[in-house]
């Protein structure tokens, strides 16, 4: 989101708790200002985390959207956060697809996480197939790297209808600062991807957004939490942005 335009028309949003505290940051915030309204599944997780969907209404007028279930108990996994899908129309009168997504986490390091998050990326890899000659975009935390396996064989590989917008060139990924810091080092969790009709309403890659605030002294994302501990921050992860360029 560069700093010539105004509030992004989407955000997409994970580990939301409830639809109230949407409510409450839509209509009880400075962001009432901005004319946001909120999409958000109602899934699986243990947790009761969910994905959502910030849009300003006035841009994009919601038709159809539903939470798509990632089959994971039926394969024995623990169940994880749906796919929030939505399709709308733009001011424009173009059709847009969205989806967010937030798959399997990382923090249990075993066969079981590696092949529920693969689970969730075929089931979005089904999805994108059937918008392929669609203009849609997808956003989220993808608990991956850009050399994951989820990306060079099922996202990303030779037949599929997505891009991505954030770099696959290893050189300069080592340079670049990501979105978030694991032993001292940045790395891509968060990307987003899309069809290529969509490409004509892109600027550029994607790339993180930072502000001083979701800072730490050291330059570090300023999380919520460590563990248990309250930190008063925002999050572990920086947003990931892309610059849409729409009448």
């Amino acid at each position: 989101m560069s700093e010539d335009y105004g509030p992004p028309i989407f955000l997409g949003l994970c580990e939301v708790e409830n639809d109230s505290c949407l409510r409450d940051l839509t209509r009880r915030s400075e962001l009432r200002q901005m004319g946001y309204d909120f999409l958000i599944t109602n899934g699986p997780d243990a947790r009761g985390v969910e994905t959502a969907l910030l849009y300003q209404s006035v841009f994009f007028r919601v038709v159809e959207h539903r939470g798509v279930r990632i089959p994971s108990v039926e394969h024995g996994y623990r169940p994880t956060r749906d796919i929030l899908y939505v399709k709308g129309v733009l001011h424009t009168g173009d059709t847009l697809h969205v989806a967010v997504v937030h798959f399997p986490s990382r923090a249990r390091s075993s066969s079981a996480t590696s092949a529920n998050r693969m689970l969730a990326a075929e089931t979005l890899r089904y999805l994108a197939d059937s918008l392929s000659n669609k203009a849609f975009v997808v956003m989220g935390d993808f608990n991956a790297e850009p050399s994951d396996v989820i990306f060079r064989s099922v996202l990303l590989d030779s037949g599929s209808p997505l891009i991505s917008l954030v770099t696959q060139n290893k050189k300069r990924l080592r340079k670049a600062e990501g979105t978030y810091v694991f032993r001292g080092q940045w790395g891509y969790l968060d990307h987003i991807l899309i069809t290529a009709p969509m490409r004509k309403w892109i600027s550029g890659e994607a790339y993180p957004f930072k502000r001083p605030f979701m800072l730490t002294e050291k330059g570090l994302p300023y999380r919520t939490y460590l563990g248990p501990a309250y930190r008063r921050g925002y999050s572990d992860h920086l947003p990931i942005v892309v610059d849409m360029l729409i009448p």
